[in-house]
């Protein structure tokens, strides 16, 4: 393909886009797809690389995609800190203290995977200005028996008015045709709904100016590290909340049909389960299962599998359920309080 113009471009001559996703939701894999169908499809420049940790569900992960013209050589590879085009692959990513929305631009666009409207999402995202896009890219993939990944790409495709989406879909049977064939036709159907079902806004505000970009800085460097490296606050399971990995779903618990019988408990990974003193139905002492600690749940939903009797089942997570149903447990109500006497 000739001539093609991209419709914006930094000093260095780029059109940048960041994934903003964790681990499970296949954000490394929709770059490696877009960068190969903006570069081998359309004939621009461009690169690719994503930024990740331990690679396991939950974990976060940042995808990277520099597109430039043919002329214009790709001399960098450090990370997109400035994207024209932001895709937000899971929604708890966007929470008070995150830089998930760092260094955008005015008109920037920003796609988040979502079930609120434009209006909900652009208010929790606390900007005035910008193209916003929502899909409910998680229902897609779950009808579709897919994965996010292939819905938010057709949601950039229809954002991004210089790619072609049928070289992109292309790109898809490509990648994955050969190794996994049997998953092609639900993936292409999941790509073509995130296409269709993208709603994108407008936010104007003729007062908002551009904001200027500050590096995020880490919070210990060699300058400010407490004496001896000592960490005050370090990471541990009585802190620590899980409840960014959750894809979308978590076990809902059903106090009426439970046996007490801890299958749920012995499969758990974190430990979330929070049980009391009390007794059988025969009126002798036993442990009985008080509810879920939301805090560490994970949404694995192992928990649901080994569950004889159906009291946990699977539902689609909304605002304020995990908070209103959680049920606390010991240690983190201890920490709870140790932290409200220091502050």
């Amino acid at each position: 393909m000739d001539n093609i113009k991209l419709p914006v471009v930094n000093p260095e001559g780029f059109y940048e886009i960041r994934f903003e996703s964790i681990g499970g939701l296949g954000a490394n894999v929709a770059g490696k797809i877009l960068a190969e169908s903006g570069v081998l499809g359309m004939g621009l420049n461009g690169s690719n690389f994503s930024s990740y940790g331990s690679e396991k569900k939950g974990s976060s992960v940042k995808a990277f995609v520099r597109f430039c013209a043919p002329e214009v050589k790709v001399r960098s590879c450090a990370p997109v800190e400035r994207p024209h085009l932001l895709a937000i692959f899971h929604e708890a990513l966007i929470k008070p203290g995150s830089d998930v929305t760092g260094g955008l631009y005015k008109d920037s666009i920003i796609i988040v995977n979502t079930a609120k409207s434009v209006a909900e999402i652009t208010e929790k995202l606390g900007i005035t200005a910008g193209v916003v896009g929502v899909v409910d890219a998680l229902s897609i993939a779950v009808q579709e028996k897919s994965r996010v990944n292939t819905a938010m790409l057709g949601a950039v495709a229809r954002a991004c008015t210089f790619l072609d989406a049928d070289v992109i879909r292309d790109t898809i049977a490509n990648t994955l045709g050969k190794k996994y064939p049997q998953l092609l036709e639900a993936n292409l159907r999941c790509f073509q709904r995130g296409y269709d079902e993208l709603r994108l806004e407008t936010i104007s505000d003729s007062d908002a100016a551009e904001q200027p970009f500050t590096r995020t800085q880490p919070v210990y460097g060699y300058e400010t590290a407490p004496i001896g490296g000592y960490i005050p606050n370090p990471g541990n399971s009585v802190l620590k909340d899980l409840s960014i990995s959750r894809q979308g779903f978590l076990p809902q618990y059903l106090r009426e049909k439970c046996i007490d019988c801890a299958q749920c408990d012995l499969v758990c990974p974190d430990m979330c389960f929070v049980w009391e003193a009390g007794t059988d139905k025969r009126g002798k002492p036993a442990q009985v299962l008080r509810g879920i600690d939301y805090q560490y749940c994970k949404g694995c939903l192992k928990c649901v599998e080994a569950c004889p009797v159906q009291a946990l089942v699977p539902m689609r997570e909304t605002d304020g359920y995990a908070h209103e149903h959680r049920v606390r447990h010991s240690l983190a109500k201890m920490a709870d309080e140790q932290a409200s006497q220091s502050a």
